[in-house]
């Protein structure tokens, strides 16, 4: 069982993947810390999975493969890197050597502090101001405000979690960007260090402005499955209520206008504009509470814990831990 398990994403990177694996090498062989690199091929269409072969037959005791047949992208493919990791510490890196992989022990530092999650901020970026560097703060700051962790670069491959906080929950779309809110949500401590950012120089970006578009659709996910998951009455029955609200009042100043002006309530089309929103009201209300029944069912059926514990004093371990 290695102590620090890294897991790159390769897409198209054959002219950098040499380079990556000296730079590790550099950086953690004089580490005491046992470690394995899980390079996951994500359907590369250049010599990209020859080369890793090549290289996992010069090291096989720390170098594994896993090759998809087609390209799923970079959340799944960090998604297939945990799953056949065994390191007690996860180390996710990008292959296109924009990370710096001396940054690693610094970070490894920083994790013996007492943190569970070390998120790399790239302060000094390296990339297009205008379609990358803008969008991305932007979008950072909207993920920020939204989930209430606060970051300045979640965009940033470059991350240190300790396994535990990675356990309990999938990773789809373009998750892996919001890893550190699900961290958040199980109570993982949380830091952000400036790390290195180095301009690419083989091969071109994977990344553009519509990926942005589909970071901010995801947020919507990620917002509710943290806030609202165990508790979706809260969502649904909350707009609910403000909806028969809004009605009520429509219906409230139909009824004051009639007795004072003595204008008709059903001729006007607020009368008709309040009943259907008391109808989209009663309609929320009912889709929260099968929501919760939902959620009842998932929870109990699979016997899944509706909490996460850190550590017990003097007790033994339960399935919960």
């Amino acid at each position: 069982m290695p102590d620090l398990s890294l897991i790159i994403p390769v897409y198209n990177e054959e002219e950098s993947l040499t380079q990556l694996i000296e730079s590790i090498h550099s950086a953690l062989d004089p580490l005491s810390q046992s470690w394995e690199m899980v390079l996951v091929d994500d359907g590369s269409q250049d010599n990209s999975l020859k080369i890793l072969t090549q290289l996992a037959e010069i090291n096989p005791k720390q170098l594994r493969v896993v090759s998809f047949r087609r390209n799923f992208g970079q959340t799944t493919a960090i998604a297939a890197g945990l799953d056949y990791a065994k390191g007690k510490i996860v180390v996710l890196l990008d292959a296109d050597l924009q990370n710096d992989p001396a940054d690693i022990p610094m970070m490894l530092e920083k994790l013996d502090e007492g943190y569970d999650l070390v998120s790399g901020w790239r302060k000094r970026r390296k990339d297009n101001f205008f379609t990358r560097t803008l969008p991305s703060a932007m979008a950072n700051w909207l993920i920020s405000r939204v989930t209430g962790v606060h970051l300045h670069d979640y965009g940033c491959t470059l991350k240190v979690y300790r396994r535990e906080v990675l356990e309990g929950f999938r990773l789809y779309g373009e998750m892996h960007r919001f890893i550190p809110v699900f961290a958040n949500s199980v109570g993982a401590k949380i830091t952000e260090v400036q790390v290195k950012h180095h301009p690419r120089k083989y091969g071109k970006t994977k990344y553009g402005l519509n990926r942005t578009i589909k970071v901010i659709l995801d947020l919507f996910t990620v917002k509710f499955l943290v806030s609202y998951s165990s508790k979706p009455i809260y969502l649904f029955g909350g707009s609910g209520l403000a909806l028969i609200f809004g009605s009520g009042l429509i219906l409230f100043f139909l009824f004051v206008r009639r007795v004072l002006s003595a204008i008709s309530v059903l001729g006007s089309p607020l009368f008709q504009v309040a009943v259907m929103l008391f109808i989209m009201g009663f309609q929320a209300v009912l889709m929260g509470l099968i929501a919760e029944m939902l959620v009842r069912t998932y929870y109990e059926s699979q016997r899944k814990p509706t909490y996460r514990i850190r550590k017990t004093i003097n007790l033994s371990k339960t399935k919960s831990e």
